[in-house]
């Protein structure tokens, strides 16, 4: 029996249904691999990787700040509530956080200059860290990489 690599790894003995079965579960596997190795990174630094991809949205947006909506449009991984992260960023001193003048219902918010600061002594460390993770591959290889998860999200 001709066994993949995958199938070796979660011990599975008979073939997968389609290829496309195998597909999915290696970028679960993938993802589940990488992004657990970056949480363990992210939290020797005292931050969670979603307060991280929040900071990065929001050093992104500039003195305008995002309301709360748009932050949570922007997630690389969604969150259940983007409200919760903010308050728990905000108590940190990463985040302010105010009602729109234009439109008192909405929460803009905004990255601190302690927030700043923290992105700062992460930016260099995290693009070494991911370079360890796939410094293994060729840039023609990243390149092709990045295309086929595009086309795969874009189905």
């Amino acid at each position: 029996m001709n066994t993949s690599r995958l199938a070796e790894e979660i011990q599975q003995g008979k073939p997968f249904e389609a290829p496309e079965v195998e597909a999915f579960l290696n970028l679960t596997r993938t993802h589940d691999l990488l992004s657990g190795n970056a949480a363990r990174f992210l939290k020797k630094h005292g931050i969670s990787a979603p307060q991280y991809n929040v900071l990065r949205i929001l050093r992104g947006a500039g003195e305008d700040g995002l309301p709360s909506l748009a932050v949570a449009d922007r997630m690389v991984t969604r969150v259940p509530d983007v409200t919760r992260l903010l308050d728990r960023i905000a108590a940190k001193g990463w985040v302010k956080r105010e009602r729109s003048r234009v439109d008192g219902r909405v929460v803009i918010a905004r990255i601190t200059a302690k927030g700043l600061k923290l992105l700062e002594r992460l930016d260099v460390p995290l693009v070494e860290f991911h370079r360890e993770q796939l410094g293994h591959m060729s840039r023609d290889e990243l390149a092709q990489l990045i295309e086929l998860l595009a086309k795969a999200r874009g189905a």
